[in-house]
């Protein structure tokens, strides 16, 4: 079976929405338009309840099928955008400085748009789908935020599913990772304070940036001597401040960053190592070392068997040889994990022309995914609720 033929027919209204959420991104918390467009379009196309403002800015939508079955299933897509400055030259590019659809949160909301239009027009399962836009997914906790905010009591379901674009030059191809699928992370901040000085006279200082830089070599240790080797992880220091003019040593200096795991117990030796690293560094350097964590992301685990129920709905659309479920876990991390952690569900990727990657202020979306991933949305509900012969 390729794209369902009445998603397919919709790919032009499905593009003008897409085109026009591209134009006009949304950051984490700040989506009012994004979400305004959503529940506008769930209302005009027959969505039977629409409830805005769960987790501030995400929306839900719930549609019934034609029988009497009570069991319901999730659909979710995020909405964010990025704090990036687009530079793909598009026609549709982004019209607001500073900020950009370079993860394709756009194309995701689009495919869920489309097959809630399917879902309401046809109604061909037996239960309830519950439609869930959700905002913040970089990192700013919006599946969190809802889950706060009631969303499985108020809108219960017994599964939930995602997806996310990949731009892997490989249209009509979609993987799944089983089990542990992506990464958990923590993001790091420390602060280092010592005592300034000229910087012609620096014996009458404490260097702050001298301990912050050796820092950043020393973490790396931890990969290298702690952490089991068969445990993947990452740590990487994304940014270091410090200093204000040529000749001042300076008081502070600040590093921040990620680490990513799979395995809770190696969160927690990291952790504990960086922290003994900076005690070590304030106590060789005489100055004080704060280290702070922040727990964002859970690892994104695939139940087993719903797994195979997103690479058949998968199959159904692509066809059996375009579909694997037996990729490797990605070190990237992703909120829905957030979800899995209170339903059980699954989470794949859907390959698209494009090979720029994501995150990148060159990043398009190819299109013709779009039908695609509504066409995958729509299968799970009809083959999780199916209605009885």
């Amino acid at each position: 079976m390729p794209n369902l033929p009445e998603i397919d027919a919709a790919v032009p209204d499905l593009t003008a929405i897409f085109r026009d959420l591209h134009a006009h991104p949304e950051i984490g918390m700040e989506e009012v338009r994004t979400s305004a467009v959503v529940a506008a379009k769930l209302r005009e196309w027959g969505v039977d309840e629409v409830h805005e403002g769960v987790g501030k800015t995400g929306v839900v939508g719930i549609v019934h099928g034609r029988g009497q079955g009570n069991r319901r299933i999730g659909l979710r897509a995020d909405m964010d955008a990025l704090p990036i400055q687009e530079l793909t030259g598009l026609a549709h590019a982004s019209t607001q400085a500073g900020k950009m659809h370079a993860c394709g949160h756009d194309g995701h909301t689009t495919m869920l748009l489309g097959a809630a239009q399917y879902l309401a027009r046809t109604r061909n399962f037996d239960g309830t789908a519950v439609l869930i836009f959700q905002p913040a997914e970089e990192g700013l906790g919006g599946a969190r935020a809802m889950i706060a905010d009631g969303l499985f009591q108020r809108f219960p379901v017994d599964e939930v599913y995602g997806m996310h674009n990949q731009p892997t030059g490989q249209s009509g191809k979609a993987t799944l990772c089983k089990g542990p699928a992506m990464a958990g992370a923590s993001f790091f901040d420390i602060t280092v304070t010592g005592k300034g000085s000229h910087a012609a006279m620096p014996q009458q200082s404490r260097d702050a940036l001298v301990a912050a830089t050796g820092l950043v070599g020393q973490f790396q240790t931890i990969l290298g001597r702690n952490v089991a080797p068969l445990d993947q992880a990452v740590l990487s220091v994304t940014q270091i401040h410090a200093g204000s003019a040529y000749n001042v040593v300076p008081e502070t200096a600040t590093l921040a960053g990620t680490i990513r795991f799979f395995k809770p117990e190696v969160r927690d030796l990291m952790q504990a190592r960086m922290r003994a690293i900076c005690d070590g560094a304030a106590q060789a350097f005489d100055l004080q070392i704060t280290c702070a964590f922040r727990e964002i992301f859970d690892v994104l685990v695939n139940d087993a068997d719903l797994s195979d129920a997103w690479t058949q709905a998968a199959a159904d659309v692509l066809g059996t040889e375009n579909v694997r479920d037996d990729s490797h876990p990605f070190t990237g991390s992703e909120d829905f994990a957030d979800m899995l952690q209170q339903v059980p569900g699954a989470y794949g990727n859907v390959g698209h022309a494009g090979t720029v990657p994501l995150h990148n202020p060159g990043f398009v979306l190819d299109e013709a995914i779009l039908p695609v991933g509504a066409s995958i949305y729509a299968r799970l509900i009809e083959r999780r609720l199916p209605v009885a012969a």
